[in-house]
């Protein structure tokens, strides 16, 4: 079978490479990728289809960004404590006056945004809560786990979510937009694609609980619930997109927050966690061996990643639809790491 490219693989070296074999592994129907310094160059390519029986992926493809949704709703925030309209330390009941009587009440941004909230993730909340008022009023009443540490919370995420547009007076897709995606130029980067996009994003799960596969709208079935706009999951990208994020992360925010409170949000906190960021595991790391120690990034699910090594002046974009179009396969986690050596590798050759 011959496989479709909007760009040939083989002419981007060992990076690209590895991601077509992966292909051919049938790890995914399709994946775009960008990778380089702040300043350029940067090689790019894409490869696939967005279905097993679709169209080929282009420049133009749109992704669904699944968790990378955490950090670019984490930028928002702490552009909302540039401007004096949040604090890390503030409680979630100081905004949302729903939670005054819970366990989350004296819970902080600083910890929605680390993980160490206790507030539960991995919580499918959308088996029993069919509309957007059920699943809001099922997360006020979710309890805390009992013993600190890390947890990676969704749940924590729609809250920070809740409590970003109390606070901007907002929607959080009018805020993410505003204080992110159309500083960077990021015109593609959105909630809710209109139904005329929708045919060029990649496809994801042949979910069950919907029955059919999913195309142009979220993966995430909780943010499915929540109206499609939520902290935690939702965006859609496309490969330039992430690219203008990256170049700018690694030039130190530009556009989007001042070096100072870019470095606040990136400095490795407890567990590894920087503040709506992963820092660089020193076992099997997505990001690859071969990051620094100052390196961040994010994964998600539906198998899309931004990692960046400002140390290094390097940033690497990987875009996926892993779960297509099933959720069960693990193979993109040693795809990530391999794909980042071998960036990193020829960046810096």
């Amino acid at each position: 079978m011959t496989v479709p490219t909007a760009e040939d693989p083989s002419r981007n070296g060992k990076a690209a490479a590895i991601l077509a074999r992966a292909r051919a592994q049938r790890a995914f129907s399709g994946a775009a990728w960008a990778y380089g310094r702040s300043a350029g160059p940067v090689t790019r390519g894409t490869l696939g289809t967005l279905r097993w029986d679709g169209a080929p992926v282009g420049p133009g493809t749109l992704w669904d960004l699944a968790s990378l949704t955490k950090p670019i709703v984490g930028l928002a925030v702490m552009a909302l404590v540039e401007s004096g309209d949040l604090t890390l330390d503030d409680p979630v009941a100081a905004h949302l006056p729903e939670y005054a009587h819970t366990g989350k009440a004296a819970v902080t941004i600083f910890e929605l945004l680390t993980h160490t909230s206790r507030i539960p993730g991995q919580q499918p909340l959308y088996r029993r809560c069919p509309t957007r008022r059920a699943l809001l009023d099922a997360l006020v009443e979710l309890p805390l786990r009992a013993d600190p540490g890390v947890e990676y919370s969704s749940q924590g995420f729609m809250i920070l979510g809740l409590i970003a547009e109390r606070a901007a007076g907002m929607p959080l897709d009018q805020l993410v937009r505003d204080r992110v995606t159309a500083p960077l130029g990021m015109g593609e980067t959105r909630f809710l694609l209109p139904e005329q996009d929708r045919n060029r994003a990649a496809a994801t799960e042949d979910c069950p609980w919907r029955g059919r596969v999913v195309q142009g709208t979220v993966h995430d079935e909780n943010a499915e619930v929540l109206g499609g706009v939520a902290g935690h999951a939702g965006l859609f990208g496309t490969t330039d997109d992430l690219t203008r994020l990256g170049r700018a992360l690694c030039g130190g925010g530009g556009g989007v927050l001042a070096p100072r409170t870019l470095a606040v949000m990136t400095q490795i906190r407890v567990g590894g966690r920087a503040l709506a960021w992963q820092g660089r595991d020193p076992h099997l790391c997505p990001g690859g061996d071969l990051l620094t120690a100052s390196a961040y990034g994010h994964n998600g699910f539906t198998g899309t990643s931004l990692w960046v090594d400002p140390e290094l002046d390097f940033f690497a974009v990987l875009l996926t639809n892993r779960v297509h179009p099933s959720r069960d396969s693990e193979a993109i986690a040693r795809i990530r790491r391999t794909f980042h050596n071998a960036a990193l590798t020829e960046t810096l050759a």
